[in-house]
């Protein structure tokens, strides 16, 4: 899960200066960004109006595709510090490897959550044969400054708590969801809910109050809170809600994305989630020389290189209380 931006924009980000407290509406488009060599994603997260929901730093949108006839996604070998990627397949089939040693096929319903922590190297393609459809989300979760030097991990959870009311099935990613609580490990309160309506339902799913929120909306027409989305789209939220509408004339597929404001300032740049210039440069330093991150066994390709680093000094951005 990677950005492969050539040119990565960055994002000094954190802090409450950008936290709805009270409701709002604010609708983003994807920007389109290519990913690997036939992977084409609407990026909603990092945005210039947004940079974090709770702690979610990065949304990537793609599909559906049809890849019967192409490689699909073709990610090589790339580096993480300071993040969870979590991987979340609609259609289609992802072939997940890493310096861990992971070797896992991620299928449409089930998890896949990375923990970079302090280095890890990963790489994602379509598995051979693959099936005809791609269509997901790739996502970023920010570590806290507690954790960002814990162990690198892999989690796969093939079985996610799902509940059904209204003619609405929600999937719970990460966090809870009215009791039902996901296997997936966390390190800041967060939530993840993937949320299937069926043609003609109306549904109120309960909200944390103290979270900010965001619905992305992956396949169909949705209603979300008054306003009316088509795929592609997402919406922020603001916090004190403990409450929110969902309906579909004729089915939709959306994910909520939410967690407490993320206090802690921090510095986004390629594939790199820290905390200051320094930090940042001796990462992509270490990338490049082979070092720290390890190497991804069974891979035959290169390694994904790093771009040059911005001219002048990486700052911190937001502000804590």
């Amino acid at each position: 899960m990677s950005n492969l931006d050539r040119t990565p924009a960055l994002s000094s980000c954190g802090g409450l200066t950008e936290v709805a407290p009270r409701p709002v509406h604010q609708v983003y488009a994807g920007k389109e960004v290519a990913l690997g060599e036939s992977t084409v994603v609407r990026r909603l997260l990092p945005n210039l109006g947004r940079r974090l929901v709770g702690p979610w730093c990065f949304v990537d949108h793609y599909g559906p595709d049809d890849i019967a006839t192409g490689d699909g996604m073709q990610v090589p070998p790339h580096p993480h510090i300071g993040l969870q990627t979590v991987s979340w397949l609609l259609d289609g089939e992802v072939h997940h490897r890493d310096s861990l040693g992971s070797d896992q096929v991620i299928r449409p319903g089930q998890l896949g959550l990375m923990t970079a922590g302090r280095a890890i190297t990963h790489a994602e393609q379509s598995p051979v044969p693959h099936p005809a459809l791609l269509h997901g989300v790739q996502l970023w979760v920010a570590l806290p400054d507690a954790a960002r030097g814990v162990a690198p991990a892999w989690q796969h959870e093939t079985a996610l708590p799902v509940l059904r009311d209204r003619g609405a099935t929600a999937t719970v990613i990460l966090g809870s969801l009215v009791g039902e609580r996901s296997p997936a490990k966390t390190y800041s309160p967060s939530v993840g809910i993937d949320v299937a309506l069926d043609a003609g339902s109306d549904l109120l799913l309960p909200l944390e109050p103290d979270f900010e929120h965001a619905v992305l909306v992956m396949s169909g027409s949705v209603d979300v809170d008054g306003a009316a989305l088509t795929p592609g789209a997402m919406i922020y939220l603001g916090c004190a809600r403990r409450g929110l509408r969902l309906a579909s004339t004729d089915g939709a597929r959306v994910l909520l994305l939410g967690g407490a404001p993320f206090e802690e300032q921090i510095v986004m740049w390629w594939n790199f989630v820290g905390r200051s210039n320094d930090e940042i440069a001796a990462a992509r330093r270490e990338w490049m020389a082979s070092e720290r991150f390890g190497d991804v066994a069974g891979y035959d390709g290169f390694r994904l290189p790093a771009p040059e680093l911005p001219a002048g000094r990486l700052k911190p951005g937001g502000a804590t209380r």
